[in-house]
């Protein structure tokens, strides 16, 4: 099923099933080759999944040169390389079948790509079994022309319960952030972007955002009506610092139509120059209000 229970319910409260399953016939399980010559130019990969562990979920990033996300299947992409043994999703990535979500994001074109399914370790780092493949529009999408990668090694990650108010200050004036939630059968990692301060930090352990208007299709926020689990990740596009939240969220309808979701944070984990990624300035998108 393209949606499950969650998403339903936030559709018809919005009243968009028709146009939601208008856009969901673009879901599928394979990967076509244009999407496959997409993932092949990205120097860069986001993940999100829930620890079997402890059960939290977090949105981590991984990168490398382009060529090490490759389709290897009709309905498979492989990863050279994976996360680092601190990070952590690494516990969720060594485990067979962990339902993961994953997105490739190209600033340089704003195109992006989703790919859920389920994850396996392999020799050279991990695969992905697709269940759901599919493309964005490029709304909220900051063009970043340019980047270049450095040889700096990751700092130690720091780590907490609540934001510091260096992370505060840093959240508040991102223009990106990306979103990973779960739901019974599987994971989804989504974007989201606006102008900066589009993110409120409302206390030390909480954060604040717009739903802007979207697809319709109200994966991230049907996740949420059925999991209330979720991770954010904030990248520093110019020191590649990473900021990795895990909490949980919900979403709050205003009268006058209006969505914002409220994250109330349960750990922190920041680590410098996490990604050896440094980007040009940003061209907002025309689309953010």
């Amino acid at each position: 099923m393209t949606y499950h229970s969650g998403s339903r319910a936030v559709q018809d409260r919005v009243g968009v099933r028709d146009l939601a399953d208008h856009v969901g016939r673009s879901i599928g399980q394979g990967i076509r080759p244009v999407a496959a010559a997409f993932l092949e130019q990205q120097p860069m990969l986001v993940l999100g999944a829930a620890d079997p562990g402890t059960g939290e979920v977090w949105a981590s990033l991984l990168t490398g040169r382009p060529g090490f996300v490759r389709a290897t299947g009709v309905r498979q992409i492989s990863v050279t390389g994976g996360l680092r043994p601190d990070d952590p999703l690494a516990p969720a990535l060594r485990t067979p079948g962990t339902p993961v979500g994953t997105i490739a994001l190209d600033p340089r074109t704003r195109r992006r790509m989703r790919v859920d399914g389920r994850a396996r370790p392999t020799p050279r780092g991990l695969a992905v079994e697709a269940d759901q493949v599919f493309s964005n529009c490029p709304k909220y999408l900051q063009r970043r022309e340019t980047y270049e990668t450095t040889g700096r090694v990751p700092g130690t990650p720091r780590r907490g319960s609540r934001l510091s108010p260096a992370q505060a200050q840093s959240v508040a004036a991102a223009d990106t952030f990306f979103l990973a939630t779960v739901h019974a059968h599987g994971a989804d990692a989504s974007h989201r972007g606006g102008n900066p301060g589009f993110v409120r930090v409302t206390a030390p352990g909480e954060l604040r955002w717009p739903d802007y208007p979207g697809n319709s299709m109200f994966l991230s926020l049907g996740n949420l009506a059925a999991d209330p689990r979720a991770g954010l990740l904030f990248v520093d596009w110019t020191t590649g610092t990473t900021l990795q939240l895990t909490g949980t969220a919900r979403t709050e309808f205003a009268s006058d139509g209006e969505r914002s979701v409220r994250f109330t944070v349960t750990g922190v984990v920041e680590t410098p120059a996490a990604s050896p990624l440094r980007w040009s300035a940003p061209e907002y998108s025309p689309a953010n209000p």
